[in-house]
């Protein structure tokens, strides 16, 4: 029996990885604020994952664990995520700073925590861990973001170190999508975010990946032999994303 968790389901990457993974026979959890409709073999939880009160209390629940009881294979994929704020820091909100920490870091590592507690009987068990780019080079204006990634990044490598009984994590930049988080970067302003022509030329230029062709090529990886044999990877380093 194999069975996926996903955060950020209902739209972009998630929801393609989600319609990807039923398609290689997985059961899926999904966990988002906004519900998907048209997903078969989709479970789905109405949960505001920057929220770490409303988070700790349903990984406590026993949902998690009741849905993964009885799996051969179990998968987390940590993709929900947010880029703000985008401006450098002094010009940040500081409510926008704290939802970004608790969206892109609290709830990937939360969620790690209870899914490997909740898995070790599972023979195979993998964690992903959906990074950026931003996160291992500089980016004016994503001071937060930068931040952010970096510190899955840096779980990853740890956790891959701690060396848990058949568990496997991988922190992988998925490339430039054309989702809902690119058409925020591109409603900014060069004042916040100096390399926003270039964004824009990539969406005009037709150089943005799709979410479908992006999530096949996650699941090529994510479900392949060697998956967690480098605990920080780049998609692009595995050739052809098409």
């Amino acid at each position: 029996m194999k069975k996926a968790v996903i955060t950020g389901h209902s739209k972009g990457l998630g929801k393609a990885l989600a319609m990807t993974l039923v398609e290689h026979g997985f059961d899926i959890l999904g966990l988002s604020r906004s519900a998907c409709e048209d997903i078969n073999g989709l479970q789905q939880v109405p949960l505001d994952l920057s929220d770490p009160a409303a988070l700790v209390q349903w990984a406590d629940s026993g949902v998690l664990q009741q849905f993964l009881n009885g799996a051969d294979q179990a998968i987390l994929i940590n993709n929900s995520g947010t880029i703000g704020p985008v401006n450098p820091p002094g010009r940040q909100d500081n409510t926008e700073i704290i939802t970004s920490v608790d969206l892109n870091v609290t709830a990937p590592l939360v969620l790690t925590n209870a899914f490997i507690n909740n898995t070790e009987h599972t023979a195979d068990r993998r964690i992903l861990h959906i990074s950026s780019g931003a996160g291992r080079k500089t980016m004016a204006g994503w001071s937060v973001y930068c931040a952010t990634k970096a510190a899955l990044d840096h779980h990853a490598r740890v956790v891959g170190e701690e060396k848990i009984a058949n568990l496997r994590i991988t922190s992988l930049a998925p490339g430039i999508i054309d989702t809902g988080m690119q058409a925020d970067i591109r409603s900014t302003t060069v004042d916040a975010f100096p390399q926003l022509d270039t964004f824009r030329d990539l969406k005009t230029g037709g150089h943005l990946q799709s979410a479908t062709d992006t999530a096949n090529a996650i699941a090529r990886i994510l479900l392949a032999p060697g998956f967690g044999s480098d605990p920080v990877a780049d998609i692009r380093d595995f050739g052809n994303i098409n």
